[in-house]
């Protein structure tokens, strides 16, 4: 073989290797290793989360039900007949009502609560680590424990009621259609405050003591230095504060389940994930359910925009 022909043949080759290479750059990017790292992940999340959520959209629109594993039964094409069955059920309607109240206490509630106490365990205090950890115990016990110290706290004869006396409530907070669900949501906000703490404590370890010190040369006092440089200097903490409490509140299914026996008092406190569980799975009706679920789905990533709009719209 001649100089000339091992040449083209090498060229050739290379040629080759290089439109290959290309190739595999467009498919793993300019960091493949990175790419290497996170694909296990993405699989993990196509198959706990977008596959389940897909076949919930086919289920909500056919006559979906379940069946013995093997058989082959007609499941047929039903259009948007779940969602006028869904959207015509007062329980449904109430339920989304009931998480709307919810959402309206529970997340300015973790908000506030949860930058205040961050803003004040960041400071040089006695026996700071030891409140820090208090503060994260109960998210990190399990709900039917905590559960159990709220029952006897919020019964009708509980702790709370015999320190009121006379101006407690009645019904009790549990059992009283107008207290059920704001006190799940004081629950909730108490439970949790301890996750949105630790999310606070990292970002103001970002906010430079420098501003601190100029604002206090120029004669602003704790509070004007909490509210103008703590606060504008968390705001991406904030928002992100902000859609993960409206996303976990609107999931609110454990508390009120454990809480007030199942939604009640006559589904005061059911929220729309309760709902989808009790026509879904208990009554059998998948598709129903399926249908609630996707409903849920779309408030949420709306309300979700809305509050990065309005929210984060400082962080940009």
């Amino acid at each position: 073989m001649t100089v000339t022909g091992r040449a083209s043949i090498l060229g050739t080759r290379g040629r080759r290797l290089s439109v290959g290479g290309a190739a595999v750059g467009r498919i793993l990017g300019q960091q493949p290793i990175g790419t290497a790292l996170v694909t296990p992940y993405v699989v993990f999340l196509a198959a706990v989360f977008a596959y389940p959520l897909a076949f919930a959209v086919y289920m909500s629109f056919h006559d979906y039900f379940f069946a013995a594993p093997g058989a082959i039964v007609e499941r047929p094409f039903v259009g948007f007949d779940n969602y006028v069955t869904v959207l015509s059920d007062p329980a449904v309607r109430r339920s989304f009502a009931n998480v709307g109240i919810f959402l309206l206490i529970n997340v300015p509630l973790t908000v506030v609560l949860s930058l205040v106490l961050a803003a004040s365990l960041n400071a040089a205090i006695r026996w700071r680590t030891f409140i820090r950890v208090s503060y994260y115990v109960p998210y990190v016990t399990a709900s039917v424990a905590v559960v159990g110290v709220w029952l006897f706290l919020f019964n009708s004869n509980g702790l709370v009621n015999s320190v009121l006396g006379p101006l407690a409530p009645d019904p009790s907070w549990l059992v009283n259609s107008k207290l059920a669900m704001p006190t799940v949501a004081i629950y909730v906000t108490w439970k949790q405050l301890g996750f949105f703490i630790l999310l606070y404590l990292a970002a103001l370890q970002n906010v430079s003591k420098d501003l601190y010190e100029a604002a206090a040369m120029d004669g602003a006092d704790k509070w004007k230095s909490f509210w103008n440089v703590t606060v504008p200097g968390v705001q991406p903490a904030t928002t992100l504060v902000v859609l993960v409490a409206t996303i976990t509140g609107a999931n609110l299914f454990t508390e009120p389940y454990l809480l007030t026996g199942g939604g009640g008092p006559d589904g005061a406190s059911a929220s729309p994930v309760l709902i989808m569980y009790q026509r879904g799975i208990e009554q059998g009706n998948p598709d129903i359910g399926s249908a609630i679920g996707v409903l849920l789905v779309i408030g949420v990533l709306l309300l979700a925009l809305i509050e990065r709009r309005f929210v984060g719209r400082e962080d940009r």
